[in-house]
């Protein structure tokens, strides 16, 4: 899948994806500044990725894990800060969801501040049947 506006390309081709560029957007978020590269890696390679492309230059991501049959989990997604606001978060949900054949079944994300951009494609908040484990570190 691959999309393209001026500049902009948003693609899941995992040769494209610099997992140099990934570790440094996750290094800024709440969720992942401090996973390691390895675990990083290792998450790249068992997920469907999606990146955002500024002319060559990575400068978003995204990722879905899935059992290809009933459920899928939109997790990672980022953009460089000064790409945020001209649509390009809503464009990597949008083809995310909609151009990838996993996403017909259960979907799940976690948010702490993106509630409004996730419930334009349907997420809806569920306080009174998920619950989650968090590892002891």
């Amino acid at each position: 899948m691959e999309w393209k506006e001026g500049e902009y390309k948003i693609s899941n081709d995992k040769s494209l994806l610099s997992v140099e560029e990934i570790c440094g957007l996750l290094s800024k978020s709440y969720w992942a500044s401090k996973r390691p590269r390895e675990v990083i890696e290792k998450s790249i390679e068992n997920s469907i990725c999606y990146g955002v492309y500024h002319i060559e230059k990575q400068i978003g991501y995204g990722r879905i894990i899935t059992d290809y049959a009933t459920t899928y989990y939109i997790c990672d997604v980022i953009l460089d800060e000064e790409h945020r606001g001209k649509g390009l978060g809503k464009k990597l949900i949008e083809c995310m969801i909609e151009f990838d054949e996993v996403c017909s079944g259960f979907g799940m994300l976690a948010t702490k501040d993106a509630h409004g951009l996730y419930g334009q494609y349907g997420f809806k908040k569920d306080e009174k049947t998920f619950m989650r484990r968090i590892p002891i570190i």
